[in-house]
């Protein structure tokens, strides 16, 4: 049985009908780059966030890199960060010409621990306060303990960039006087970033990207820099980029963010069965860890999106043997990540190089993604974990 980590192939055929009437609107339009499918992504994707604006921008690295832009972090400047995370992260701090500052991550959902950004806050306050901004990351489809991460904002008066390129539609809860609220990835800090590469819960027929927040002067700000700077056409204030976001990608998201939704639900009954599945195999003594929607367990949310599943993301032991032994079963499976961000060549000095980061580094050895798409069938995830039982118990 093949079963292949990602196919869109079932997607698309879906929606192939309305998708090719948008593309012949837009091509009758003769609007390729910005125009009214944009705007009409903007809205949706700002109510779909719960936010009161959203920028439509090139990529979901231009949507960290125009954030740090808008906020002007340059030279000098430090970043405080995760270390575990897609370099889009790390490499847009550098663009700017900032430095990173990493904080270990949390053992069970791998993103950043914020107890360990309190260490670093406080020590960089009593060495001048070089931290001029957070990123967390949402990893795989989980929102970090952004309710501790905004308290530690408020405390030392950063503003927080969210990561949220996995993690569109997934929700965080905020606990006050017993009651819970809830807030979606990407409305919580200054902005919110996230991508629309095709492999994403969300995904486009190409790249692109889109900036949220609750600030209206940060949203105005966005929409300059992402044209250059040019405020009006021709007159530069700043120093900004072209970071537009064309027709054809914002049609096409239009049709798809209607299913988002369904498309959230199937992964969490995918994650489910596979939970269930390594549970009945006997796999859970020690040769697999499974990933843990830690806000499951909030005020019984099982209702909310408390992990979208952009990847289901297991540890196990032997990492590598197993990985080429399920490929080699016709199985896809991918590394996320295989290199901390802190051990990375092209950093060259900008970082110490002594670092010890151990649950990030851990998780480098330990992780592998499993397919976890939408349409995936019982029959092919009985096939996974059957095939690696085989591999732990031949």
């Amino acid at each position: 049985m093949k079963v292949p980590l990602l196919d869109l192939k079932p997607q698309m055929e879906l929606l192939r009908e309305e998708v090719l009437l948008a593309l012949n609107r837009v091509v009758e339009s003769n609007t390729f780059i910005l125009g009214p499918e944009v705007d009409a992504l903007e809205k949706s994707v700002a109510s779909y966030c719960g936010v009161s604006g959203a920028v439509g921008v090139s990529s979901g690295t231009d949507a960290l890199l125009i954030s740090l832009m808008a906020l002007g972090i340059g030279h000098g400047d430090e970043v405080l960060t995760t270390p575990y995370s897609f370099f889009a992260t790390m490499g847009s701090i550098l663009r700017v010409g900032a430095r990173p500052v990493f904080a270990d991550i949390d053992e069970e959902t791998l993103n950043i621990d914020p107890e360990l950004m309190a260490e670093q806050l406080h020590a960089d306050r009593k060495r001048g306060s070089r931290i001029k901004a957070l990123i967390p990351v949402h990893l795989y489809g989980q929102c970090a303990d952004m309710e501790k991460i905004m308290r530690l904002a408020e405390e030392f008066e950063l503003p927080v960039i969210e990561d949220a390129a996995q993690a569109i539609g997934a929700d965080c809860p905020f606990v006050a006087d017993g009651q819970v609220t809830w807030r979606r990835a990407g409305a919580m800090g200054l902005s919110g970033c996230f991508s629309f590469f095709p492999s994403k819960n969300l995904g486009g027929m190409g790249d692109g990207g889109m900036v949220t927040s609750n600030d209206q002067n940060f949203i105005r700000k966005l929409r300059i820099f992402r044209n250059h700077g040019a405020d009006p056409k021709y007159y530069h204030a700043f120093i900004g980029g072209n970071f537009r976001l064309d027709a054809i990608q914002a049609s096409v998201l239009n049709i798809k963010l209607k299913h988002l939704d369904q498309w959230h639900k199937s992964r969490r009954q995918n994650a489910e069965t596979y939970n269930r599945l390594f549970a009945d195999a006997g796999l859970l003594d020690g040769q697999v860890r499974l990933p843990e929607a830690v806000y499951q367990k909030v005020d019984g949310a099982r209702e909310h999106n408390h992990h979208i599943y952009n990847q289901y993301v297991i540890r196990v032991f032997r990492r590598d043997d197993l990985m080429a032994h399920l490929l080699e079963k016709g199985i896809g499976c991918a590394v996320y990540y295989p290199i901390c961000l802190h051990r990375q060549q092209c950093l060259g000095g900008t970082t110490d190089a002594d670092i010890s980061l151990p649950v990030a580094e851990r998780a480098a050895k330990e992780t592998l993604a499993l397919p976890v798409f939408p349409e995936l069938s019982d029959d092919q995830q009985q096939y996974v974990v059957q095939t690696i039982k085989e591999f732990y118990r031949p």
